[in-house]
């Protein structure tokens, strides 16, 4: 991975610049000047009255610290706020990649906290600590009714210090004592690297933290030498991270001068535009990015970027549109301000930030919703339209924008008790691990396998009409399926499996499949039912 000047984090004083980005150096004149006049005269004068007044006496620190947190609230930005030391931390945890810990991802069943994932090279892979284990003591205390938060905290901490557990595991009697050592551990923000059908690469790409580019480089070079000849990049879901490595990660695809994206804002250093570096890496290869509604910042920098320059063919649903950047500055005793303090711009020119709606439109009846209203038009380097405000629009729709009413009423009988279906299809998925798997994992469903989810159900207290589970069954089925096939056969197989089903991915492979250039890419995709031809 190139390194960009722009990220500078050597000291307090460096400014962290999050929420899909990374600016640098410091904001020229970010300096604010002092209060002076009626207003500060008037917050001093309300701070007084309730220290003196009110009903209940507040802590001075508290009282001062709910005024900040009041006063970035009310600037009506949902990307500004006052961050404590604590989730300070998470953030800077979450945008690097890196965190002091074991390497277990768990998950609550009946009760208790299950292994879903463990991380490789982790303290916990090197003990010998596997998926499927439960976690029933941490330094001897009983973790039943645990939250993942709660254990997350009793895990964590400074590398090189012991720590104690105790788990249980099919098919041998008694508790399993660990005795670990907490370790510097990487989060990979590829999760997925595999080669589907026709040579089609697929690479998910969770977040853009400290090693994405480099990462995606790695997979991608891994694909092509297992005989890739096109590649699906997904960014479903991904909410961003570090804009050096949305911009890397760009840069990895685009000629060297291309544009990737631009940043205006009120300071020098809010003012940037980023070009690529360096000649693209692969550049016979076809390329399909996959995006939806919680494909946002980051994320959509890259889509954005390769759309504009026709590099690759956007697949899936309109991303959230968060088109600003956010600058992270330290305050005294650890917590920090985050502010929004820049838009940033396609190279057509875009801005995808979604308009929010204001108090006046909410009130009016027929008023036009922020986001149906016309867009404004942009031409891609092929002459191509895009649009800018509300997102990135996907150059072939795919996939359902609405649940099927049976299952959206099966989810709502469910309610809160959506915890025990998940416990049902984990306990059901380790009977028939342990009275014999089916002979593939592609096996097929039976009404008699739902009977059993459904016993269970019932067995946890989950009360519910039978016609509303049935009317369900594909629902069931499919969730019933995955779990079985994640417990018998392991992840990998579990992936391969909900990829058969996912409408956005086959889309993805049917449009991707021998394609020996961008350009036929592109040429199958206009011809293609669901193209857009305007924005959704």
């Amino acid at each position: 991975m190139r390194s960009r000047a722009v990220v500078v984090m050597a000291s307090m004083s460096a400014v962290l610049v999050t929420g899909g980005w990374m600016l640098g150096r410091g904001l020229e004149g970010g300096r604010a000047t002092a209060p002076t006049g009626n207003g500060a005269r008037l917050f001093d004068e309300v701070v007084s009255h309730v220290q003196r007044f009110y009903v209940d006496s507040v802590d001075a620190d508290s009282l001062y610290g709910k005024a900040l947190a009041g006063m970035v609230r009310e600037l009506g930005d949902p990307h500004s706020a006052v961050l404590t030391k604590e989730r300070l931390q998470r953030l800077t945890e979450t945008t690097s990649g890196n965190y002091a810990g074991l390497g277990l991802r768990v998950q609550p069943r009946d009760g208790w906290l299950t292994v879903f994932d463990v991380f490789a090279g982790s303290p916990a892979e090197r003990a010998g600590i596997r998926p499927g284990d439960r976690l029933v003591e941490i330094e001897g205390e009983s973790v039943k009714g645990w939250s993942q938060e709660e254990a997350s905290k009793r895990t964590r901490g400074a590398p090189e210090t012991s720590i104690t557990l105790a788990v249980e595991r099919p098919g041998v009697d008694g508790k399993i004592p660990f005795t670990l050592k907490r370790d510097a551990v990487h989060v990979r923000a590829v999760r997925r690297v595999a080669v589907l059908r026709d040579g089609v690469g697929y690479l998910d790409v969770t977040t853009f933290s400290g090693a994405t580019a480099a990462e995606v480089r790695q997979g991608i070079d891994s694909l092509r030498a297992l005989g890739a000849r096109s590649v699906v990049l997904d960014l479903r879901s991904n909410p961003g991270g570090l804009l050096d490595q949305g911009v890397s990660v760009a840069d990895l695809f685009l000629e060297r001068g291309a544009e990737i994206v631009r940043i205006k804002g009120r300071t020098g250093d809010a003012n940037h535009t980023f070009v690529d570096e360096a000649p693209q890496r692969w550049a016979d290869l076809p390329l399909v990015l996959l995006v939806n509604e919680g494909s946002a910042s980051a994320a959509e920098i890259v889509a954005g970027a390769l759309q504009d320059h026709d590099r690759a063919l956007v697949v899936g649903a309109t991303t959230y549109g968060k088109g600003s950047a956010q600058s992270v500055f330290p305050l005294p005793g650890g917590g920090a301000v985050k502010l929004t303090t820049a838009l940033w711009y396609t190279p057509a020119g875009r801005s995808i930030n979604k308009p929010l709606a204001s108090e006046e439109d909410e009130e009016l009846d027929d008023a036009t919703p922020a986001d149906s209203a016309p867009r404004e038009t942009f031409r891609t380097d092929a002459g191509r339209t895009v649009y800018g405000g509300g997102g990135i629009t996907p150059d072939v729709i795919a996939g359902d924008s609405a649940a099927p009413a049976a299952e959206v009423a099966f989810l709502r009988a469910l309610g809160r008790q959506v915890g025990a279906f998940r416990d049902a299809l984990t306990n059901y998925a380790d009977a028939v691990k342990a009275s014999g798997l089916p002979a593939s994992p592609d096996f097929p469903v039976t009404p008699e396998m739902r009977e059993q989810v459904w016993q269970r159900l019932r067995a946890r207290g989950v009360v519910m009409d039978r016609g509303v589970f049935d009317a369900a069954a594909p629902l069931v089925n499919r969730q019933l399926a995955y779990e079985v096939t994640r417990i018998g056969w392991g992840s990998e197989a579990e992936f391969r499996r909900r990829a058969a089903d996912d409408a956005v991915i086959q889309t993805a492979l049917r449009l991707a499949g021998g394609v020996g250039s961008q350009r036929e890419l592109s040429a199958r995709a206009a011809a293609h039912p669901r193209a857009c031809a305007s924005p959704a």
